[in-house]
């Protein structure tokens, strides 16, 4: 069971007929926001988190682009983990999620794009606030 609104997006993979590997292809159909701003992790050592935050409004779509990691997903009473390995299927968080990137594997690389510039104002970076927040929806 998925934790409600996050979604699994399937990629179009377009396979080349004579082996010379594969496409894949997001296009303004795949994201239900126009993308605003994309950036890639990479390098990330094995025993390092990223994310540890939520957005109050910014929607984002992960994908590993290369190797794996592991998508920790919380909403204040639930936590799900989804590991990322295929470059053909990223994950579509709306905003109101925590989240985390664990367990990085050599090579990985995450790509992200995000429906919005970077504003501080949107993160919560401190977990408590964003529990507190939850328990009061």
């Amino acid at each position: 069971q998925i934790l409600k609104n996050v979604r699994i997006v399937e990629i179009p993979k377009i396979s080349d007929p004579d082996g010379r590997g594969n496409l894949s292809v997001i296009e303004k159909d795949i994201l239900p926001f126009p993308i605003k701003r994309v950036y890639y992790l990479y390098d990330v050592p094995s025993d390092s988190t990223r994310g540890g935050h939520a957005h109050k409004e910014l929607q984002q779509f992960l994908v590993a682009l290369s190797g794996s990691f592991d998508l920790v997903l919380d909403v204040g009473k639930t936590r799900q983990t989804i590991t990322l390995n295929r470059p053909f299927k990223g994950v579509l968080i709306p905003n109101g999620i925590w989240r985390e990137l664990e367990n990085f594997s050599a090579g990985a690389v995450c790509l992200s794009l995000v429906s919005d510039v970077y504003k501080e104002e949107d993160y919560i970076l401190d977990y408590d606030e964003f529990v507190k927040e939850k328990a009061s929806e």
